[in-house]
């Protein structure tokens, strides 16, 4: 960065970047108090952080929040994190279409299928994508071996179109474990499902229906059948008279 400080030696123009390069890590975190709060919020209930621990990490980092969780999570965070495995998905991929603002639930069976029990506090979170109008739902501190059937209530979004989201497994600090767990929704516009039902029912209309008896009619000759005799079928003389 080039400055017209009318020095030779570039010293001051080093120490303006210094100043600017900290100043834009510091950018939008002058109240310190609420950013003691957010670091606990995120990391955990002020019990397991307390206000000199959390001020502690954000001015090691400049009062940098994303900084501050990263070396939190390096030096604080325990290193293996609890193992999880989905163990059935009854519609990992769905294919029916809903229409909008339609409540619905969503299904996972998913498993502790590591060597240690969960930690309490435990839940299951939207990671990314379209929440569906839920949260999150807690999970119970699973011993190894142990599973549990996640069940979420949803809400299809207003507006048609594909719509997806990734679900984790998270720890009370905040950390994601196990595999991830997919939503797929196809919502389409009002009346579309209806009409489609209704289409379905006239295909079944125009099946070959079941052979009805049939009812002789005198005025048309009947199709003669193999080995069937042509007095038997023709109709009357008299008849077209």
């Amino acid at each position: 960065m080039d400055v017209d400080n009318g020095s030779s030696d570039g010293g001051g123009s080093f120490d303006i970047e210094q100043s600017l390069l900290q100043q834009f890590s510091c950018m939008g975190t002058t109240d310190k108090d609420e950013l003691v709060k957010q670091l606990q919020k995120l990391l955990g209930s002020p019990s397991h952080l307390n206000n000199s621990a959390a001020a502690f990490f954000l001015d090691m980092n400049n009062w940098n929040l994303q900084a501050a969780i990263c070396s939190y999570l390096d030096i604080e965070a325990p290193n293996i994190l609890p193992s999880m495995a989905l163990v059935s998905d009854p519609v990992a991929t769905e294919t029916e279409s809903i229409e909008p603002n339609t409540k619905f639930q969503k299904y996972w069976h998913i498993c502790n299928n590591g060597n240690e029990q969960w930690p309490v506090g435990c839940s299951v979170q939207c990671s990314q994508g379209n929440n569906f109008g839920t949260n999150s739902m807690s999970l119970p501190a699973l011993n190894p071996g142990e599973g549990v059937h996640v069940c979420l209530d949803m809400t299809s979004p207003s507006a048609p179109g594909i719509y997806q989201s990734k679900w984790r497994a998270c720890t009370p600090s905040g950390s994601y474990f196990g595999d991830p767990m997919w939503v797929i929704l196809t919502v389409v516009e009002q009346g579309t499902i209806e009409l489609t039902e209704q289409l379905s029912h006239f295909n079944e209309l125009g099946a070959i229906p079941p052979l009805a008896p049939q009812v002789f009619n005198p005025f048309i000759r009947q199709t003669l059948h193999q080995g069937e005799s042509n007095k038997d079928t023709a109709p009357p003389d008299e008849m077209y008279q």
